[in-house]
C-alpha cells in the first residue's frame, strides 16, 4: 500500500472520530478537506502563536448580520472560547465554533505558517589546535534537536568520508573525533546530556545496552543523503565501559558497490598482475594481512567482485557482514555468541562453492579446514593478523604444521597498508637533507633487480601544503602492498624441506625471489610524489 493511501485512511478515521465527538459535545462539525485548498485564515484576528497554543483558527469574519466563525479542536481550552465569545458579544456580534479534526488543524497551520526547516552548518575538519572550529562544531551539536543529533553526526561523518566516529568520555566532557584518511581529528566536545541522547540512540538502533559492564558489538544500517546521492550506510558498533561511561566507536562502511573494484584501488602494476593471476585461475588460498583499518576487506571484496560471475557460486563467512554484494551468498557468523568460522566453513563446503571468503583465520581448526578446502579445488580468501607476509606465512605454518600435502595450498600472501595521498594541486617539492637522503638510499639498497631503481644521488621529495579546500594537504588514501608469491622455494617451508621456519628466513628467501617489501614500496611512492616519508614512517 502506498504512503498516500495510508495517509488518506488515517485522515478519514480522524474525521469520523471528530464527527462523533462533535455530536456528543453538541457542536457543529466541519470537514475542512473540501475547502482546505482555497480557505484563507484571518491573519489580523489571531496571531500565529495564539493559534498554535490554543489549537484554533479563525475562518469567517463576522459583521452586524453574520457571526464570527472559528475552527476549534478537542484540545482547545474553554478559557479561550469564553474570551472570544465575550469579545464579540460586547460588539453585539455572535460567534460560532466548528469542531475540526487535529489533522485538519495541522494541514491549515502548515499551509498558513509552514515550519521552518532548521539547517545546521556542515562540520569542517579543524586544523591542528584549531579550537575555534572545535568550539563552533560543539556549539552546533549542543543546539541540534535531540531527535536529530545522532543522525547529524552520522551524516556529517559520511559527507567527510570518515571511516570511524569515536565518542569518548573524559573527565571534563565528551570528545567526538572522526577518522578521515586514516588520521583521527577532534571535531567537538559536547555536554553530558547530548552524550546521553547520542548513546541512547546508538544503543537502541544497534540493539545494545547502555548499562552493560561488558564490551559489546553491534551493527546497524541507515539510508542517508538525498536524491541521486541517497545511499545505504552500514555501521559496525563497538562499545566498551570506561572510567567515565560507555565509549563507542562507529565504523562506517559505504554500500557503494562501484567502490569495490580492483581498477579503483590504484594497485601497483606488478602487484595487480599477481592478483589478476589468482582471479583468472581461482583455486588455492589467498591471505590478506594487516592491522584494523588497512583496507583488507575492501581489497578482498574487490577480488570477489571480479570473480562474481553467473557461472560461479561464491559464499562468504563474515563477522559481521560489512558490504552487501548482490549475486553472492553472505553468511553472518556471530563469534562472540560462540559460533566458529571452522564449523560454518565445513557446512558451506557441502554447498559446493567455487569461491569461499572466510572473515578471519584465528585458530588452527579454521586454518586446517580452509587449507583442506583450497587443496580440493576451491579458492579460499581470508584475512589474517600479522605485521607482514613472512610473519603471516610463519604463523600459518605454526597453526597447520609442515605437511607436503599443504605445500601447494597457499598461492599468495598480501600485506597491506593505507597511506594518505598528497593533494596534487597543492603539494610542494623540496630537497631533503643529507641524513634523509642516506636513509632513503639505505631503505632501497636491496631493491630487487626487476624493479626500476630511481636515481638516488640527487632526488626530490614532496610535502603537503595546507589550503582552504585541503586543511592538511592530503586528499584520500592509497594502497601500499607487499606480496609473497608462494613459488617452489617458499613451498619448501610448508613441505618440511627446511626446518627453520622463522619469519626472517622466509623473508630472506622471498626477497631473493624478487619480493618488494612494504617499506620499499612506501619509499618508492614517496619518491614519486604520491605520499610523504612521514606518512610512510607513521603507517609502515
Amino acid at each position: 500500500m502506498d504512503e498516500d493511501k495510508v495517509q488518506q485512511q488515517a485522515r478519514e478515521a480522524d474525521e469520523q472520530s471528530t464527527q462523533r465527538r462533535a455530536a456528543i459535545l453538541g457542536l457543529p462539525y466541519l470537514d475542512l478537506r473540501p475547502i482546505e485548498g482555497e480557505l484563507n485564515l484571518l491573519e489580523d484576528v489571531l496571531d500565529v502563536d495564539t493559534m498554535h497554543k490554543n489549537r484554533l483558527i479563525p475562518l469567517v469574519a463576522g459583521n452586524d448580520s453574520e457571526p464570527w466563525q472559528f475552527g476549534i479542536t478537542t484540545q482547545t481550552p474553554q478559557s479561550i472560547l469564553k474570551e472570544i465569545t465575550d469579545r464579540y458579544s460586547a460588539q453585539a456580534q455572535n460567534t460560532v465554533f466548528h469542531l475540526i479534526s487535529q489533522s485538519g488543524f495541522k494541514v491549515m497551520m502548515e499551509r498558513y505558517d509552514p515550519p521552518v526547516k532548521v539547517t545546521y552548518d556542515d562540520i569542517r575538519i579543524a586544523n591542528d589546535g584549531d579550537s575555534e572550529t572545535i568550539d563552533q562544531v560543539s556549539q552546533t551539536l549542543n543546539s541540534v534537536g535531540s531527535d536529530e543529533v545522532f543522525d547529524y553526526i552520522i551524516t556529517q561523518a559520511d559527507k567527510l568520508g570518515a571511516s570511524d566516529i569515536h565518542i569518548e568520555n573524559q573527565r571534563d566532557g565528551i570528545r567526538i573525533r572522526l577518522r578521515v584518511d586514516g588520521a583521527l581529528h577532534p571535531v567537538a566536545t559536547i555536554d553530558q546530556d547530548r552524550y546521553r541522547v547520542i548513546i541512547g540512540s546508538l544503543a537502541t538502533r544497534a540493539n545494545l545496552s547502555t548499562a552493560s559492564n561488558e564490551p559489546q558489538s553491534g551493527h546497524m544500517q541507515q539510508e542517508i543523503g538525498e536524491g541521486d546521492e541517497r545511499h545505504m550506510l552500514n555501521m559496525r558498533i563497538e562499545m566498551v565501559p570506561t572510567m567515565y561511561g560507555q565509549d563507542a566507536v562507529i565504523r562506517l562502511f559505504n554500500y557503494d558497490e562501484s567502490m569495490l573494484n580492483l581498477d579503483r584501488l590504484e594497485i601497483g602494476e606488478a602487484e595487480r598482475k599477481e592478483i589478476d593471476e589468482v582471479v583468472s585461475h581461482p583455486r588455492g588460498m589467498v591471505l590478506m594481512v594487516g592491522p584494523t583499518g588497512s583496507g583488507k576487506s575492501t581489497t578482498l571484496y574487490s577480488m570477489i567482485n571480479a570473480l562474481n560471475t553467473t557461472d560461479r557460486k561464491i559464499i562468504t563467512l563474515e563477522d559481521p557482514i560489512e558490504f552487501s554484494v548482490p549475486g553472492i551468498s553472505q553468511v553472518p557468523v556471530d563469534t562472540t555468541g560462540g559460533q566458529s568460522f571452522a564449523d560454518h566453513l565445513r557446512s558451506v563446503l557441502r554447498l559446493d562453492p567455487d569461491v569461499v571468503m572466510v572473515g578471519e583465520i584465528r585458530d588452527a581448526d579454521t586454518a586446517k579446514t580452509a587449507i583442506q578446502a583450497s587443496i580440493t579445488g576451491h579458492l579460499v580468501l581470508s584475512t589474517f593478523h600479522a605485521t607482514d607476509t613472512a610473519a603471516a606465512f610463519s604463523r600459518m605454518i605454526d597453526l597447520i604444521g609442515q605437511n607436503p600435502i599443504f605445500s601447494t595450498a597457499i598461492r599468495l600472501v598480501i600485506a597491506q597498508r593505507l597511506v594518505r595521498k598528497l593533494d596534487d594541486s597543492s603539494k610542494e617539492a623540496y630537497e631533503p637533507d643529507e641524513a634523509t637522503k642516506q636513509w632513503v638510499r639505505e631503505a632501497l639498497k636491496d631493491l630487487p633487480s626487476h624493479v626500476e631503481k630511481p636515481a638516488l644521488d640527487n632526488f626530490q621529495l614532496y610535502r603537503p601544503v595546507k589550503t582552504e579546500s585541503s586543511p592538511f594537504g592530503y586528499s584520500g588514501r592509497m594502497v601500499i602492498m607487499e606480496q609473497l608469491v608462494v613459488n617452489e622455494e617458499i613451498q619448501k617451508f610448508l613441505r618440511g624441506d627446511v626446518n627453520d621456519v622463522h619469519a626472517e628466513v622466509i623473508a630472506k628467501t622471498a626477497r631473493e625471489n624478487g619480493m618488494v617489501t612494504l617499506l620499499e614500496n612506501g619509499v618508492l611512492a614517496a619518491l614519486r610524489g604520491e605520499t610523504t616519508l612521514e606518512e610512510v614512517n607513521r603507517v609502515i
